[in-house]
């Protein structure tokens, strides 16, 4: 299989079969050992059988995703009221009672493996080749794949659930005592039975699930490792229905597995985590990683006394005492998720706790209402994703402005989170609460991870990890990082992109609403957020323009697949277009094209109609898997037609998303932002500088009263644009650079505002300031790669010289991706 596929070198290949089999439920069990670096356990996996063998319903809105006109008809409607015709051979034994209808989350699955025609998903069934070759030669054993990448595996089996005393209750239909049925088939109804019961008897499921990973085995099952995949197979079974829908898998990771990192946190103690590798959780635990394979989970680590195990769980894991110095966490989740979302972090982390006045805050916020009350009665219409517990349908859940929350950090960083961070959650979750509504998570915490972390900040479920570069330099950063990771609860996880080539549907929604977050969260007067957001549209506006100039064109591609998004093969099986490509993880394009496409539909219907309109999307969506497509339609159908402007779903598609360089829609609106207020005020500023420089560098040496010239106090972002503006001069003399870092304090503000002095300080050649410099790479990893760049392009023996003792201290437990990035420049 891995060969058919035929990624290219920096594509990242999906390999599991998830037409055939779909992974329900994992139960992880591991050990964390810090000497070895290794974790060691046990995963079992709960499997249904795929779509491609499941028995078509034809109930259910299966048109839900196809009613929005000829443009955005996905074929969901045929696909889920049309019987497949060629599946007898494959499926004889499939007497499944299906709750997965049409509009039910597994509902359109057939939809979400690539919109096939009807035809072509029945032929793909009776001539798949690489997996189930059943009506041609009836005598090739099923394989089933999983993703798995750097793992030993020592051992797989069956489990045999029907062992498991009091697992009757799910034998007692008629159709599950029939005495014909062979004993392994039994097992998979079993299963079956468990992983579709209903909501409100999830407590019940997770404990059965639990009985029966523990069960024993029942024979151990053939496998094979690749590159990218694990293959198991059992002697004889030759289609998916009658494969084990149980099985249990004996593996341990190596130390250079890619999906976790292995370090120390700034109090220099050992520490690992997930980092939001570019291979996602595969070399942390065999999986089936494509977007379709939505399950849940339940996880027990073990770890030596004094470390802590973070998790995305939905509760807040106590330790129990295995045995002495050994402990043990138990999370689990019960809203089906992509693996790729399993995230951990292991290490001796501190709790920073309440102040008295931050618990005031969240008591005073607790039930502040949204701001428009018409608009979260979605709530009333059934959800359209899978049953689970949905906290849309919780009364309670609707009330709360502020979840649950904690804050973790090393020893060293407790005193700067207790001043800044604590304060800023509860406000920014309020701020989130009142612009889309019901929080889709019960609780978050929040972790400082270690410095070698590669970007700003990641969300995960129930957890969101900040880099230590947020801290420093006031609330500004730290806020607008927050509000960014916060949104990601609404996009990027409960509505996820089917197809990962599509990250602005999680990037450009995370950029966008972090700036309505902020502004509530500040609760900034109309004029103030207008200027804000003016400044902020500049500043990215900036940097779209130099990553355009300065990146391969094909990755400023927002949709890089085009029509064929979504699009899986037979098996299920894809590639993530440039998802190993180690520059992609540093581009901003998809982040910037994102934002400014949904700020331009913003601008068009007007703000208030398009917030609502994106609570509607996140009433209609949370749950489930969507392309560009279904956001633009469900728009486009809201808009009233006076002010469609001519916007078309294909319009759309050409001026944004399918096309490198900067959209067409987007060229001229640079030059509207300058003439904002805090624009023009930093353009004043720097007309001050430059005419300094100019008369410093005529007098030489002489003092003269230039040094007495006033200058401005001036905003965070408005310092940004200030030093990127000043960068543009051709020369600036070392008195004017001393002058500006102790004018405005440089070395105090925040990570964004010294990353631009350090470029300033690379430029110009400046030698006081290469300890800024220094410090910035070894500190600010998140934001430093590209001033190793900057370093060597000078050709200046001093600035390679640090560059090389930089990077020499930092590469031990540098990420892969960024000292691949930085090897490549300095060697």
């Amino acid at each position: 299989m891995e060969t058919q596929l035929d990624p290219m070198t920096d594509d990242l290949p999906l390999m599991a079969n998830t037409s055939y089999m779909l992974v329900k439920h994992y139960i992880l069990d591991f050990d964390v050992d810090f000497k070895s670096k290794v974790i060691e356990g046990i995963i079992v996996l709960f499997f249904e059988t795929g779509s491609r063998y499941r028995k078509t319903s034809s109930t259910g809105k299966g048109s839900c995703q196809s009613q929005f006109g000829e443009t955005c008809k996905m074929r969901a409607s045929e696909l889920c009221h049309t019987p497949v015709t060629n599946v007898s051979a494959c499926s004889s034994k499939t007497e499944y009672n299906d709750i997965a209808v049409c509009g039910k989350g597994e509902e359109d699955t057939s939809d979400k493996n690539g919109n096939h025609s009807n035809e072509e998903q029945a032929s793909g069934i009776s001539s798949s080749k690489d997996c189930c070759d059943i009506e041609n030669h009836g005598n090739k054993d099923f394989l089933l794949v999983l993703d798995c990448c750097d793992l030993s595996v020592l051992k797989v089996e069956e489990v045999d659930v029907a062992a498991v005393s009091g697992i009757e209750k799910f034998t007692r239909s008629a159709e599950l005592t029939d005495v014909s049925k062979e004993l392994e088939n039994l097992r998979n109804q079993i299963v079956h039975e468990l992983v579709t019961l209903p909501a409100d008897r999830w407590k019940e499921q997770l404990y059965y699930f639990t009985r029966c990973s523990q069960a024993p085995g029942c024979g151990e099952l053939l496998f094979t490792t690749g590159t990218w995949s694990l293959e198991i197979r059992k002697s004889g079974i030759q289609t998916p229905t009658d494969f084990p829908h149980a099985i249990r898998i004996w593996y341990k990771t190596k130390p250079e597995g890619r999906s976790v990192t292995w370090t120390t946190d700034q109090s220099g103690r050992p520490c690992v985590y997930t980092m939001g590798s570019p291979i996602n959780n595969r070399a942390l635990f065999p999986c089936q990683e494509p977007p379709i394979a939505l399950s849940t989970w339940q996880a027990s680590v073990q770890t030596a006394a004094g470390f802590v195990v973070l998790m995305s769980g939905e509760n807040s894991a106590e330790p129990v005492q295995l045995r002495e110095g050994i402990l043990s966490w138990y999370y689990y989740v019960t809203m089906p998720m992509p693996a790729s979302t399993f995230t951990i972090a292991v290490g001796c982390w501190q709790e920073v706790k309440q102040q008295s006045f931050t618990a005031a805050i969240q008591t005073n916020i607790e039930f502040s209402l949204p701001s428009s009350q018409a608009d979260f009665r979605w709530h009333e219409e059934v959800c359209g994703h899978v049953e689970y517990p949905c906290r849309f349908q919780n009364p309670a859940a609707r009330l709360q402005a502020v979840i649950p929350y904690r804050v973790f950090a090393p020893w060293c960083l407790m005193e700067h989170c207790k001043e800044c961070l604590l304060q800023l959650i509860p406000q920014c979750l309020s701020a989130a609460y009142t612009t889309l509504g019901t929080h889709p998570f019960s609780r978050l915490d929040v972790l400082i991870v270690p410095s070698n972390f590669s970007s700003l900040g990641m969300a995960s479920p129930h957890i969101i990890f900040l880099s230590q570069s947020v801290l420093p330099g006031g609330s500004h950063l730290c806020g607008t990082r927050l509000c960014h990771e916060i949104a990601h609860a609404w996009f990027g996880l409960a509505i996820g992109a089917r197809d990962w080539t599509e990250e602005w549907i999680s990037e450009g929604f995370a950029t966008f609403l972090e700036d309505i977050f902020w502004a509530r969260a500040q609760q900034l007067s109309h004029d103030e957020v207008r200027g804000q957001r003016e400044l902020k549209a500049l500043l990215r506006w900036r940097r779209l323009r130099d990553e355009v100039q300065n990146s391969e064109e094909e990755l400023q591609v927002l949709r890089p697949k085009k029509e064929s998004t979504g699009e899986l093969s037979e098996s299920g099986a894809s590639v993530v277009k440039h998802g190993l490509k180690a520059e992609k993880i540093f581009m901003q394009v998809h982040y910037l094209k994102g934002y400014f496409l949904l700020q331009s539909l913003a601008r068009t219907i007007g703000e208030a109609s398009y917030l609502a309109s994106l609570r509607k999307f996140v009433h209609r969506f949370h749950g489930q898997l969507v392309l560009s497509q279904d956001f633009l339609c469900m728009l486009l159908e809201d808009i009233p037609e006076q002010k469609k402007s001519e916007l078309t779903v294909e319009s759309i598609f050409q001026n944004w998303l399918d096309t490198s360089g900067i959209p067409k829609p987007l060229l001229e609106e640079g030059e509207t932002w300058k003439e904002c207020q805090l624009v023009q005020q930093v353009s004043g500023e720097v007309t001050k500088w430059i005419q300094t420089n100019r008369r410093i560098r005529k007098s030489g040496k002489k003092k003269r009263k230039q040094d007495e010239v006033i200058f401005q106090k001036l905003l965070p972002d408005q310092l940004v644009l200030l030093l990127e503006s000043l960068l543009e001069e051709k020369t600036l003399c070392p008195r004017i650079l001393q002058c500006l870092e102790k004018t405005y304090q440089l070395r105090e503000q925040d990570a964004e505002v010294r990353h631009r002095w350090c470029e300033l300080v690379v430029k110009h050649k400046y030698v006081p300031g290469y300890g800024d410099v220094e410090k910035f790479l070894r500190e600010d990893q998140a934001m430093g790669v590209y001033l190793y760049g900057e370093l060597m392009v000078n050709e200046d023996a001093k600035q390679q010289e640090l560059a090389h003792k930089c990077f020499a201290a930092a590469r031990e437990h540098m990420d892969a991706s960024s000292a691949k990035v930085v090897a490549e420049m300095l060697f």
